[in-house]
């Protein structure tokens, strides 16, 4: 328990930081966060609980594919928010079309071969 709550405190400090950094320099925030950081503790973690490199490389393919379907809505909320729908209203439409789009890769990406 107490590995999982050292885990846990450790990836909120990140979160934290990039929010901090990124109240203060909105691209530098921007920077950090695009940055793969979570997935990068995800593969240290599993890596130090299970040294599975066949998981780990299924997890890394499979994080590829569905970063794909989120990227627009990086573009839509900042679109949303500047044609004056407001914040939370843009967030969940963001959001919601991403939840539309991982579907959609979900049902099309077994056709391709891609194991998800």
């Amino acid at each position: 328990m107490l590995y999982f709550a050292l885990k846990a405190a450790f990836s909120g400090m990140m979160i934290a930081l990039i929010s901090e950094v990124a109240r203060r320099s909105p691209a530098l925030g921007a920077l950090i966060a695009a940055l793969p950081l979570v997935s990068i503790i995800a593969v240290i973690w599993m890596w130090r609980d299970t040294s599975d490199t066949a998981r780990i490389a299924d997890h890394l393919n499979a994080t590829f594919w569905y970063v794909l379907p989120s990227m627009p809505m990086f573009l839509a909320i900042p679109a949303l928010l500047r044609a004056g729908v407001g914040f939370w209203a843009a967030l969940a439409l963001g959001c919601l079309m991403t939840v539309i789009l991982f579907a959609i890769t979900l049902v099309i990406a077994p056709r391709f071969g891609i194991k998800l």
